[in-house]
């Protein structure tokens, strides 16, 4: 489905493709079985120029289209979960800085954003701030020309290995009181403690962050006081998009698993492939499939054209992540006992399909969004 993309756009996603499907397959399921972070594939990534693909040409990247990088994060999502949400997320953190960062902050940190070593993080969700982001506690308080800021971060991409941690902390009272941050993982005061026993997407690093008195200098405000919230918002925006190209891609893998299955699988004399219910659990998944990839694309090239989306990421990630729950239900079932055991990569794929009903916004919150948006 390689929709509006030019000659040499197919070649960079088709790139993407054949290395996922080389490269990451195998790893994916280690980093499951182990329960060890992709860290280790960070370099690869890098080299391929997956890691700084919305930035700017201007600081060094490659200028990607949505669509583009929506295909590519398809890709991605098929051989790895774990490898697309990672570079989802810190593509998103990279978009932030170069929209609401200062010139100078931009030109200091950009130039090195497709390095392993500048990995991002969207620290924004708390303890008591998950779905409802504007009850963040943290604070930060101006001392002179710094802030100090304090306080705690939970379920957290990429915060073990991240370099650079956009986040959200008090500066007022109120929702008009919190503002965004820029945040030097590696300053005194920072903590990370990784979260483990996940259910799925295992590669991908999880974490809880503890924020003591941590120095930011006045210039690391993103935007102005008390816009964090907005600030925010608009990249989970972007970010939904990412987490619906990450379900497109587990609902074509389930597809692929259940199929070639069902045309090896004997029963009662005949490929299970030719019993009414199994065709039409594999029918289902595949309607379900383009009607995710269309919603998901279309929020892209709405973005592109610098139109209003934030309703069409929403829809699109409502269903992208309900219907990648629903095929990988169908997938488990096709194969039967043997779909239940971790062997089995349609069981992995259904694990990680879970959380994409889960994070940047839940699907109750997509509802409301989408329903706020109707009403006007």
């Amino acid at each position: 489905m390689f929709w509006h993309l030019d000659e040499d756009q197919r070649f960079l996603v088709e790139a993407a493709r054949g290395y996922a499907r080389a490269e990451l397959i195998e790893k994916d399921r280690l980093w499951d079985e182990k329960e060890e972070p992709l860290t280790e594939e960070l370099p690869a990534l890098a080299e391929m120029g997956f890691m700084n693909l919305r930035i700017r040409e201007e600081y060094g990247g490659l200028d990607c289209p949505m669509t583009v990088y929506a295909h590519i994060l398809h890709e991605l999502s098929y051989a790895s979960p774990s490898v697309a949400v990672t570079l989802s997320v810190h593509n998103m953190v990279g978009e932030v800085l170069q929209t609401y960062g200062s010139r100078e902050l931009c030109r200091e940190m950009l130039p090195t954003w497709g390095t392993a070593e500048a990995l991002g993080t969207f620290a924004i969700s708390e303890a008591d701030a998950g779905s409802d982001p504007s009850s963040v506690q943290s604070k930060a308080l101006l001392r002179g020309d710094h802030y100090i800021l304090d306080g705690a971060k939970m379920w957290i991409t990429n915060a073990l290995s991240g370099r650079w941690f956009m986040t959200l902390a008090r500066t007022d009272e109120g929702r008009k009181g919190i503002s965004a941050f820029w945040v030097d993982g590696n300053n005194p005061g920072v903590e990370r403690l990784p979260i483990k026993g996940k259910t799925g997407i295992r590669g991908s690093e999880t974490a809880a962050l503890h924020f003591t008195e941590v120095k930011l200098p006045r210039a690391w405000l993103l935007g102005r006081e008390g816009q964090g919230m907005e600030i925010a918002l608009a990249a989970l925006d972007g970010g939904r998009i990412g987490i619906a190209c990450q379900a497109t891609g587990i609902m074509e893998a389930c597809l692929h698993e259940m199929t070639t299955y069902a045309k090896q699988r004997v029963q009662f004399g005949r490929p299970i492939a030719e019993f009414q219910a199994v065709q039409f659990m594999i029918a289902d998944s595949a309607v379900e499939l383009e009607a995710a990839r269309a919603l998901t694309l279309q929020a892209a090239r709405l973005r592109d054209a610098g139109q209003p989306y934030t309703q069409a990421a929403a829809k699109a990630k409502l269903y992208a992540s309900e219907a990648a729950n629903r095929t990988a239900y169908r997938a488990v079932q096709v194969y039967g006992g043997s779909g239940y055991v971790n062997e089995c990569r349609a069981e992995r794929l259904a694990r990680d399909a879970r959380v994409t009903t889960i994070y940047e916004g839940t699907s109750e919150i997509q509802r409301v969004v989408i329903g706020r948006g109707l009403k006007g």
